[in-house]
């Protein structure tokens, strides 16, 4: 391995250091109280260490975020294959709950969690929109081919994301504790079939 090589490599490890620092003191701290020096102060670097990769705050929060929605994204879109719109439809929901299940913390990073996002307005958050526009473009498959509903598509489909943030949230938030904790994954399946259902021709 050359000199170029290697320091890319190094750079890459630390970057992944800062990230998964980052990751956890945003998570334990909050946004707010969370700062680059305290993640400096974690990794035992110094904080002009941590500027040579981020500028402030609130860019390393967008890659952080970034993150969450690669790993989801990795998971949605091989679905897009299945040529009938509404099997894939319903396969996107159990895919989403068993991401948020298995990511709970990132899912509270991408989703849930207070902070700026100045970033959603960059051209380059590929992966959090490409996400959704999956979820739509399905949507509007199913539409076209008599599959679901016609209703207007931009409203059908924050409906479906939204009822089914809806119930990861609550789960996540612990808000479902009438239920045993092992029975939830499944409940959320059936309600997620059930709304669909209602939304068949």
């Amino acid at each position: 391995m050359g000199i170029s090589e290697r320091k890319e490599r190094e750079k890459q490890e630390m970057k992944s250091l800062i990230l998964e620092t980052a990751t956890q003191m945003f998570l334990e701290h909050g946004f707010e109280k969370t700062s680059l020096r305290n993640i400096a102060e974690k990794i035992e670097y110094s904080p002009a260490t941590i500027y040579l990769y981020y500028k402030d705050k609130n860019q390393l929060f967008y890659d952080v975020h970034e993150k969450g929605f690669e790993l989801l994204s990795e998971k949605m879109t091989p679905l897009m294959r299945i040529e009938n719109p509404l099997e894939r439809l319903y396969k996107m929901g159990e895919i989403y709950l068993d991401f948020a299940f298995h990511n709970p913390e990132y899912y509270d990073l991408m989703f849930i969690m207070t902070a700026p996002m100045e970033a959603l307005h960059d051209d380059n958050w590929d992966c959090g929109f490409a996400n959704y526009e999956m979820l739509r473009q399905t949507i509007a498959e199913c539409m076209e081919k008599g599959l679901i509903k016609k209703a207007d598509l931009e409203v059908t489909t924050v409906s479906v994301f939204s009822f089914v943030h809806g119930l990861v949230s609550l789960a996540i938030r612990q808000r479902f504790k009438m239920y045993p904790e092992e029975t939830l994954p499944e409940l959320f399946r059936q309600s997620i079939d059930n709304i669909l259902n209602l939304m068949k021709a």
